[in-house]
């Protein structure tokens, strides 16, 4: 018996991962949403705000996560995190797993509490996660600070670049693959051969979208911040040529620069 837990951003694609292991006969829990998110997910919104506790703010975007990885995990986050995963942990099927953005924002204590599953991140050029809003946002609503600001986009920004930091700072499991979106819709089938191999099951093919990918080029806002710079250059994100962030939010890093992607 196998457990796949799919953890990324919100906006990041993850319903694509999460209706193909559906497809493909593996149990994503009783309830799934429109998403492939296994709901109700009250329990687990409340879990993370249990986690919050132990994020300690440093300043502009630093954060420090020491306390919770060092501390034992409160009773108070096992129950709530058993009562959202009732019917995937009671399932006797012989694979099964969740998908859920949320459970990105608690990933230290997810390894911990299942060492031996197989852990899928889902990664999306943040250009295009910031385009939409979601429930992740605004990371006060989980207990955790961050610069105070009224720019939509970069209070989105500066959650992916959180739960990037946060699962950057986290040791990784054994069985750990990383996926990029824009891999899965550009090159299907080559992907899914690789996330068979991870996997080992066979998985069935949904249809996929093109235009899914790169959805910023057709929009007029900011979709870009410099603090992106390093997890975009990471993952081969190309960094645009000119900062597109008012000269009046980061200083001198609005500058011209060249164009690059890894």
């Amino acid at each position: 018996m196998s457990l796949i837990i799919v953890i990324g951003r919100g906006h990041s694609g993850t319903r694509a991962i999460s209706h193909t292991l559906y497809a493909s006969g593996v149990f994503m829990g009783e309830n799934l949403n429109r998403s492939g998110d296994l709901v109700p997910a009250v329990d687990m919104y409340d879990a993370c705000r249990v986690f919050g506790r132990y994020v300690a703010w440093e300043g502009d975007l630093n954060w420090n996560w020491d306390a919770a990885m060092q501390a034992e995990i409160p009773e108070e986050f096992n129950d709530l995190l058993d009562a959202y995963l009732r019917t995937v942990l009671a399932s006797s099927s012989k694979h099964r797993g969740w998908k859920l953005p949320e459970t990105t924002l608690v990933f230290p204590w997810i390894v911990r509490r299942f060492p031996d599953a197989k852990y899928i991140l889902w990664t999306r050029n943040p250009r295009d996660c910031i385009l939409g809003g979601h429930l992740t946002d605004d990371l006060r609503d989980f207990g955790v600070a961050y610069p105070e600001t009224e720019d939509e986009r970069r209070r989105r920004a500066i959650s992916w670049k959180y739960q990037y930091d946060l699962v950057a700072a986290t040791q990784k499991p054994e069985n750990w693959l990383e996926i990029r979106f824009e891999d899965f819709v550009g090159r299907r089938d080559e992907t899914l051969v690789y996330l068979e191999e991870f996997l080992g099951i066979e998985l069935a093919r949904i249809p996929v979208r093109p235009e899914a990918v790169g959805r910023w080029k057709l929009d007029d806002g900011v979709t870009y911040y410099d603090f992106l710079e390093p997890a975009m250059t990471r993952y081969g994100y190309e960094i645009p040529m000119v900062d597109e962030v008012p000269a009046a939010s980061w200083g001198s890093r609005t500058g011209v620069r060249r164009s690059q992607s890894v």
